[in-house]
Formats: C-alpha cells, structure tokens, sequence
C-alpha cells in the first residue's frame, strides 16, 4: 500500500537511507526533515511503501518541484529507495508509477532524477520503467560550518 509519509516512519526511513542509498543519517534528523518537508505539499510529494501484511514501510520516493526560468514545471526526485530485503518485487516501480501519476494529476510536464555514477543497477532499473538519460554531470558542492 502507498501513502504519505509520517513523522512515525523516521526510524524505518532511516534504516532504507543508510541501507539502500548509504546515507549516514540520524533518526531525529530524519524526523525533523518528516516533519517539516511532509507539510510543504505544494512543493513536496513524499510516499512510502508499506507492507499490507506486516504494516511495516519497506521503500519511499521523495520528489520536489522543479521549476526553472528555461522549463516547465517537473518533478524531480530526490530519493527513491527500497530496502534490500524488499527488492525484486516491484514496489520501486509502483512508488514510481504513484509518483508519476500525481505529477500528470497535478499537470507537471516531467520527472527527473540523478542518478549516481555507480548505481549501475539503479540505471538499468530506470531504463526498464522507461526513464532515458539525457546526461552526465558533475557535482560541486560548497559546505558551511
């Protein structure tokens, strides 16, 4: 079953980010990040995945607006993760298939992604729903202290 995330699903959220994506992240950072972005529904579309016999999230997608002086208004994901136990059995598609029709739903013009370099497995996924990739790029990053 997909539903929206809740601030409740923080640990398991936790647990797919540093298992499938490899994300060191806490659960109260998490939690926060639940909590503020899931109120942002406007700009924000974030599903998890549950389990209909265990009840327990087993994946999410997250994407947010993106909207630029030279595009139409899109989706672009920032995570989309199942965790590895969980894996195979389609629930990445059907996050993805949810997501892609709330976009046309919400008359969005595309969904984007980045993907890393070394997800080769996640690529192939991607193709296999029907995503192309339209280019490669690099990153640059400023942190603050």
């Amino acid at each position: 079953m997909i539903r929206n995330i809740k601030k409740e699903d923080a640990a398991v959220i936790q647990k797919i980010c540093d298992t499938s994506l490899g994300y060191k992240v806490s659960v109260d950072l998490v939690s926060r990040q639940i909590e503020k972005l899931s109120k942002d529904t406007t700009n924000h579309f974030i599903y998890v995945y549950e389990d209909e016999d265990s009840h327990v999230v087993v994946g999410f997608v997250h994407a947010e607006v993106y909207e630029s002086l030279y595009s139409d208004a899109g989706l672009n994901i920032l995570g989309l993760a199942v965790l590895p136990s969980s894996q195979g059995q389609g629930i990445g598609k059907k996050l993805m298939n949810h997501l892609e029709a709330t976009a046309k739903n919400d008359s969005f013009s595309f969904v984007r992604l980045n993907s890393n370099v070394i997800r080769v497995e996640a690529h192939k996924f991607y193709e296999n729903i029907g995503y192309t990739c339209d280019k490669t790029q690099k990153r640059f990053i400023k942190i603050f202290d």
